[in-house]
């Protein structure tokens, strides 16, 4: 290995109006950060929260029925509970105001309502121990069930979507659904308990005075409309810091990554690299922020409206009981409704915008699950043989991002048992002409490959790729057995003695024998007890 010195500066000069580095930059084609801030309000919320609460039951459903079955009767049954509970609290509060003094017979009345209402208490309070257990054992597995499917819409993309910027934005996107998927079932189930307590007080409310429900309602606005309002702003900033969170992640990833490790420090990069982390965490940081504040200030003008709403509920419930619309002892249950329906309400409304924030991101993550960021595979059901001939016909191929073509008008034919070597400049399309043939790319409109004159885009394309092995320049190190590197998890009828077979055709043969367990040894030394192999071996 030769060292270089080099000088200590890391950044030339630059004059004015001289143009400076290009930076790293993800913008999704069709920014739906419009489109999010025309769409999130209080209208569109209430049409979509039963959306999104049928969405994490489904997801739900295909992880665990019996579970969300459970949760769905534990919440019903609270319910009623509730219901029950503040109905016996006028019946406990009656005997005992019926007088100045409390006699026996006046407590002897009141037991019954005090069984229920106890007995309501103390069920509920284990209903909501089973509840927090149903879903913390359901949360895991939904997320887990969106993730794989997010990967298996991933593996069917086309090879092709990784040169398109706007792909691994989309996946970005739709990764972040799968961080939130997690909260849905929670705050779905947050959102059911709330409604589950409104109507139940609601129905004992209504039951003292039909007046008081729409009072409690209208005073709810305000705070609903700011809760929705936040949700807004919190979505719109976490798209607009979402260009700088994976560059973040990438960041983070070169400097600490083994492959370039040796670089990192042999060309003293670690401070630049960790300043470039500090600039994008603080463009971050100045984003969330902003939106905090703004969050705050329309939090604090919701609950200031809030709370004279809430005061002209109170002051009516005064001038009922002053003019004997309502008994004192309605009253007292009338207190507690009020709280549990404002509570259910607050719920509602606050679970909901969470809820709705949480389905923007399952939005992405459905359109990625969808397409697959755009790039789903779409080829024909041909299922090829091995082929005799591959033909290139006057093919054409240019990235996405590239101001020309990689390939233009490029024909060969390669048969079997032929060895062909692609010799050119870098940059002249080898590596692109070889996966065209191997059909991991397609080549663009107006030319064609073929196997045994079928085209490509007609064959199924896992089918194809069964067909071809490709060795590439940069060649992936599984953290997996030497077997299973070997393989590639392509199981053989002959088992271990075709694995070895290949092992010495290939002359590995002696790096297999060196090894520590053979065949069953773990090639991944950044595992406890792995094993790294030089690249050579």
């Amino acid at each position: 290995m030769t060292t270089v010195s080099k000088p200590t500066g890391t950044t030339a000069p630059t004059d004015e109006g001289e143009a400076s580095d290009e930076e790293l930059k993800f913008v999704i084609p069709g920014d739906r950060r419009i489109e999010a801030a025309n769409a999130i309000t209080t209208r569109a919320m209430a049409q979509r929260l039963p959306q999104l609460i049928r969405r994490s039951l489904a997801l739900g459903w295909q992880v665990d029925r019996t579970a969300v079955i459970a949760l769905l009767g534990v919440q019903l049954l609270s319910g009623v509970l509730e219901a029950f509970g503040l109905m016996a609290t006028t019946g406990v509060i009656k005997p005992l105001i019926a007088s100045q003094h409390i006699s026996a017979d006046q407590l002897r009345s009141a037991v019954p309502s005090l069984v229920v209402l106890s007995g309501a208490i103390g069920l509920r309070a284990l209903l909501g121990i089973a509840t927090t257990a149903l879903s913390a054992r359901l949360s895991p597995r939904i997320a887990r069930e969106a993730e794989l499917e997010l990967l298996d819409a991933a593996t069917k993309a086309e090879l092709a979507a990784y040169d398109n910027p706007g792909y691994n934005d989309r996946w970005d996107a739709a990764d972040r659904g799968v961080e939130v998927s997690r909260d849905l079932l929670t705050q779905a189930q947050y959102i059911l308990a709330a409604s589950a307590s409104l109507i139940a007080s609601a129905c004992v409310l209504t039951a003292v005075h039909p007046i008081l429900l729409p009072l409690l309602v209208l005073a709810a606005l305000p705070k609903g409309l700011a809760s929705v309002r936040g949700a807004r702003i919190s979505y719109i900033a976490s798209l607009a810091t979402s260009k700088d969170r994976r560059l973040l992640g990438m960041l983070r990833w070169y400097m600490v990554d083994k492959q370039t490790a040796d670089q990192i420090r042999s060309g003293t990069m670690a401070p630049f690299l960790l300043d470039k982390y500090r600039t994008a965490g603080a463009r971050i940081d100045a984003t969330t922020d902003q939106a905090t504040w703004r969050s705050a200030r329309i939090s604090l003008v919701g609950g200031a409206a809030g709370g004279l709403a809430h005061a002209v509920v109170w002051a009516a419930l005064a001038l009922l009981v002053s003019a004997g619309q309502i008994s004192v002892a309605a009253l007292g249950t009338a207190f507690l409704a009020l709280g549990r329906v404002s509570a259910g309400l607050d719920g509602i409304v606050g679970y909901g915008a969470q809820l709705f924030r949480t389905g923007m991101f399952l939005d992405d993550w459905a359109d990625f699950i969808d397409e697959a960021g755009g790039h789903r595979i779409d080829r024909g059901p041909q299922v090829p043989a091995g082929p005799t001939v591959v033909r290139a016909e006057n093919i054409t191929f240019q990235y996405p991002s590239a101001d020309r073509p990689a390939l233009d008008g490029v024909s060969l034919e390669v048969r079997r048992g032929e060895v062909v070597a692609l010799v050119g400049e870098n940059g002249s399309g080898k590596t692109t002409l070889s996966k065209i043939l191997s059909a991991l790319y397609l080549p663009d409109q107006g030319g064609a490959v073929t196997w045994d004159g079928a085209d490509t885009r007609d064959l199924d394309a896992h089918a194809t790729w069964a067909r071809v092995a490709v060795v590439p320049q940069s060649y992936a190190n599984w953290p997996l057995s030497a077997r299973e590197n070997i393989t590639l998890g392509q199981a053989t009828e002959e088992g271990d003695d075709a694995v070895l077979a290949a092992a010495r055709a290939a002359g590995a043969d002696e790096v297999v024998d060196g090894l520590r367990s053979g065949l069953n040894t773990l090639l991944a030394k950044e595992w406890w007890g792995g094993q790294e192999l030089s690249g050579g071996q």
